[in-house]
């Protein structure tokens, strides 16, 4: 049986690692067993705010359309349940782009929610 030397393989582990924590500071960057701490944590950070930046994105374009609505003297609810009761069925996202960029459309799309909010009370 030949021997098995594990050198290279331990060697090349180890690098990868430091190479994950290269901006890390102090000996986080440096020693191996600080870094592959500091890498599982890096990696668990990265997952859970990967799904965080969702949420974050979400309340930016719920944001927009609320100061876009204001503007036209409406507020965010009243015009979401609007345009529900109108049967507009567009995602937040657009509607902030729509917001930003085509401020006529935006307009367009409060009129039709106030006219559905007026029409029942």
């Amino acid at each position: 049986m030949p021997r098995v030397k594990r050198g290279v393989t331990t060697h090349r582990r180890h690098k990868k690692v430091l190479a994950l924590t290269k901006g890390q500071r102090a000996t986080r960057h440096s020693l191996y067993r600080r870094a592959h701490e500091a890498m599982l944590k890096s990696l668990t950070y990265a997952y859970f705010h990967r799904r965080e930046r969702k949420g974050d994105m979400r309340r930016l374009w719920i944001l927009r359309v609320n100061a876009a609505c204001r503007a036209h003297g409406l507020t965010y609810s009243q015009f979401m349940a609007g345009l529900k009761k109108s049967g507009v069925e567009i995602n937040r996202k657009m509607l902030a782009d729509m917001a930003v960029k085509e401020p006529g459309a935006f307009a367009n799309l409060v009129t039709v929610a106030r006219g559905q909010g007026q029409g029942e009370s």
